[in-house]
């Protein structure tokens, strides 16, 4: 059970409020469950692990798998006591838990995450304009987020799952330098260079041509007078 055992009425009747309309927002493309106020109509688990967020999407084919778990917060409920209380066991589970906080809290909201390790899968604002609801998409977690929340639900694997990057994230800096001495040796490493190819070896034919002296050029007339006519020799 959340410590915000009483919120004022009015945030009550707003934390209810918001539910609902989440409700209608998704109830297209899954079976939602709600749970408002200190109602358990749709749980996550079963016997007296069972846990109830305020919101659970369920996929609408046969498997029934559960595809989102949301809590609403409100102002008041933005705060370590219930980030350690709830959003810490939420976020162990494995559907994707997404939160929505009032827009005032989202930093508040994103600092806890990240002072706790809560492997939270999103985290929306919300406000009024006029008399309509604006949900605005505030954190998303990386893509292979969703393998640390399984190792923290199976401890056994020798693996913890890890929240929002911060700078009190454990082994940030420690993995942070470490890519940073791979990336530089990689770069000091110079590249080998090609062995050149080596020559060719002359043939003997080709050495004997080239050590044979080039015989002069007979200038013309020379070589008419030598050329005998074979007219002349025919008369005679």
């Amino acid at each position: 059970m959340s410590p915000i055992l009483v919120r004022p009425v009015r945030e009550q009747l707003e934390h209810d409020r918001i539910i609902r309309i989440l409700q209608t927002k998704f109830r297209r493309r899954f079976d939602v469950g709600i749970n408002p106020g200190m109602e358990q109509n749709a749980p996550v688990g079963g016997g007296p692990s069972a846990v109830y967020p305020d919101v659970v999407l369920t996929s609408q084919d046969r498997g029934r798998k559960i595809e989102q778990i949301i809590e609403v917060e409100t102002v008041e409920s933005v705060n370590n006591l219930e980030s350690l209380a709830e959003w810490v066991p939420f976020g162990r589970l494995r559907p994707p838990f997404h939160l929505y906080v009032p827009a005032a809290m989202a930093d508040v909201a994103k600092r806890l995450c990240s002072d706790s390790n809560i492997p939270v899968a999103e985290i929306h604002s919300y406000h009024w304009v006029g008399d309509e609801m604006r949900f605005v998409p505030v954190y998303k977690a990386p893509a292979d987020g969703r393998k640390h929340v399984q190792a923290a639900a199976n401890p056994s694997s020798g693996m913890t799952g890890t929240g929002i990057a911060g700078p009190n994230t454990p082994g940030a800096s420690t993995i942070g330098a470490a890519a940073a001495g791979t990336r530089k040796s990689d770069t000091s490493k110079p590249k080998a260079k090609p062995k050149p190819k080596p020559a060719r070896k002359a043939t003997k034919g080709a050495k004997a041509r080239s050590a044979r002296p080039a015989k002069p050029a007979k200038p013309a007339k020379q070589r008419a007078a030598a050329k005998p006519s074979g007219r002349s020799s025919k008369r005679k």
